[in-house]
């Protein structure tokens, strides 16, 4: 089995944290989003994962090399395509076309799930969905009597179905895949201006292929910071019987009222801490009241009541303030 992830969008509803990384790398509940979302699918599937391939932007070499290390720890190849121009969602997978091989699946990095992705791996493809009270702005699909899906539509302006395509896929055969893309590609077929992947869909279902839909039980947005903090709480929740707090923190003086993350070399100090609060590695919290945020790593707030924030990667921040949202590499301070 093959994963490619296309994530080279800029993520600019969450800046300014996706200034310096990519959303699919911001961590929620200690863990990045793309580590949280390749785990749960290598867990499902009871094979073996062959090769995880990302499609970035221009993001640098040590993001690339985190990619590379996420897909190796779980005992894949890692591979990275560029996507120069963004021509669409399925410009982004086409770009990975060498690596559709075989079994292979999509998934795309900004959102998580709760699900089970198990799946008949001899089915011709399973695309995975939930209903929706507004479909207008997902891609959806429309199913007959047997529950093969029958009708891809992006976007639709008219109701066609409420069933939302979330953005995880199967192929059997991905050779097929990378022909159906490379033909309305070559072909220069768009929809919205864009490259659809539901374009290439509905040409492989029109060519013979059947696609079952499978079941996702609860879908975490993670596109701007409330919905990431959302996405936060409810995973430190899943997780609260998980061993949260790293026996390489330093909690000393502190309440800490569960469920909340704490990572390695991070020090809590004369702090009452949580609910739903991760802090991340090597990040220094003292002298604080926090609840429902989000530290992330080498940071250093003290003095401070906070709530509903997030703060980036190597800021400081001192002061009292009910909501803050600060990018990487801040230094503010309030009196």
């Amino acid at each position: 089995m093959r994963i490619i992830i296309p994530m080279a969008g800029r993520g600019t509803r969450l800046r300014p944290h996706t200034l310096t990384i990519p959303k699919p790398l911001i961590p929620v509940a200690g863990k990045p989003i793309i580590q949280r979302l390749v785990e749960d699918l290598a867990a499902s599937y009871k094979n073996d994962i062959e090769e995880i391939a990302y499609v970035v932007g221009d993001f640098g070499p040590d993001i690339e090399r985190e990619l590379i290390r996420i897909a190796e720890n779980l005992g894949a190849r890692g591979r990275i395509y560029q996507q120069e121009k963004a021509l669409g969602v399925g410009h982004a997978i086409a770009c990975a076309s060498e690596s559709m091989e075989g079994k292979c699946m999509i998934a795309f990095a900004d959102t998580l799930f709760q699900a089970d992705f198990s799946f008949n791996a001899e089915e011709d493809g399973v695309i995975w969905t939930q209903k929706v009270e507004d479909p207008s702005s997902f891609g959806v699909v429309k199913l007959d009597e047997q529950g093969y899906i029958i009708e891809f539509v992006e976007k639709p302006n008219d109701f066609i179905s409420d069933l939302a395509i979330v953005g995880i896929y199967y192929f059997r055969e991905g050779e097929r895949l990378r022909a159906a893309l490379k033909h309305i590609i070559d072909n220069d077929i768009k929809e919205k201006n864009e490259y659809q992947l539901t374009t290439a869909l509905e040409l492989l279902k029109n060519n013979g292929l059947r696609f079952r839909t499978g079941e996702i039980k609860e879908w975490l947005d993670c596109g701007n910071k409330d919905n990431i903090l959302h996405s936060n709480a409810r995973m430190l929740e899943i997780h609260r019987h998980s061993d949260l707090v790293s026996p390489h923190a330093t909690v000393e003086n502190s309440v800490i009222v569960p469920p909340c993350f704490i990572g390695d070399h991070a020090v809590v100090r004369n702090t009452v801490i949580g609910p739903f609060v991760s802090v991340g590695h090597h990040s220094i919290v003292e002298n604080a009241v926090i609840t429902d945020s989000i530290i992330q790593n080498r940071s250093h707030i003290k003095n401070a009541l906070l709530h509903n924030s997030m703060i980036g990667n190597s800021s400081r921040f001192s002061g009292s303030l009910d909501e803050l949202n600060l990018g990487d590499y801040s230094d503010c301070s309030r009196k």
